[in-house]
């Protein structure tokens, strides 16, 4: 089984953590909507020299960007990936791109028009600054993108929303921090088994992670932690992890079986994750239109 790396946030919601992983590794678009992991993965482009990253500063759009309707016969799966400057997108719908965009997850985009979930798209581009962007950039090009060819407005409010939130369990984390710097990458991969690696990553970039790769509503941290933490965690998924696309098989009788999530968290990171309601941050789309193709 290929493994899958989710992109922190999209959020995928593309989802977008693991960013230095998408330079060589095809990443799956997440909605809530609907299982987009159809486990078809792009050929890897052949070695390229290494491209340096972007200034950090730089605050890059697409210099040349094409935009054609997927075809309809063509199963190819969907996904989203950086091959060398080439930021690209397959089969991907517009809410996947706000997602992905923004941040967040599809239940925090609203007021969007129906072919914003049914419309599909190739997009293929290179940003109009040298070197290879990093993950804010890549947000900030598919937000210029979305203005300049879908013509896309937007506001934000705040809405009580239904969330799972991650909160610290009666005995305390059992989470060990990290010996990496905090400008090295955050790394957010997993298994179709499930077997979640997480290095260098806060407890906002977990929620972020589960929340763009696997569950069906957002994800908050309510913790209260503040450090980056390295560790694995190993469950059996079931319906509510609406990342993962195929039915896993009924657990075997055997004490190795992983739990399911909720004891997963509880057990191996001494957290938990309850469900509840929250005020989060919701997108309103006041306007948006089908881009023309090119």
């Amino acid at each position: 089984m290929s493994d899958r790396v989710a992109y922190k946030l999209v959020y995928i919601r593309m989802l977008l953590v693991g960013f230095a992983a998408l330079i060589s590794v095809v990443v799956p678009v997440l909605s809530a909507h609907e299982s987009l992991t159809q486990n078809t993965i792009g050929p890897v482009a052949e070695p390229q020299a290494k491209l340096l990253p972007m200034a950090v500063d730089a605050k890059p759009g697409f210099d040349v960007a094409t935009i054609k309707r997927t075809e309809p016969n063509i199963s190819s799966g969907t996904f989203f990936t950086i091959r060398g400057s080439h930021v690209i997108a397959v089969n991907t719908n517009g809410n996947d791109l706000v997602s992905l965009a923004y941040g967040l997850h599809s239940k925090q985009i609203v007021n969007g028009p129906p072919w914003l979930l049914t419309a599909r798209f190739d997009i293929e581009g290179v940003p109009d600054v040298e070197g290879r962007p990093n993950h804010d950039q890549v947000k900030l090009m598919i937000q210029k993108l979305l203005a300049t060819r879908f013509k896309l407005a937007v506001h934000h409010e705040q809405r009580e929303l239904a969330v799972y939130a991650i909160i610290i369990g009666k005995n305390g984390p059992k989470l060990t921090k990290t010996d990496r710097k905090p400008s090295d990458n955050t790394n957010f991969s997993y298994t179709n088994r499930v077997v979640l690696t997480v290095r260098n990553a806060t407890m906002a970039d977990f929620a972020d992670g589960m929340q763009a790769s696997f569950m069906d509503r957002p994800v908050v941290n309510q913790t209260g932690l503040t450090d980056r933490y390295d560790f694995l965690l190993k469950w059996i998924p079931d319906g509510s992890q609406s990342g993962l696309g195929e039915k896993m098989p009924p657990p075997a009788d055997d004490a190795n079986t992983p739990p399911g999530l909720y004891t997963a968290i509880q057990e191996q990171l001494g957290l938990k994750l309850i469900s509840t309601k929250a005020p989060v941050d919701v997108l309103v789309i006041d306007h948006i239109e089908m881009p023309s193709e090119n």
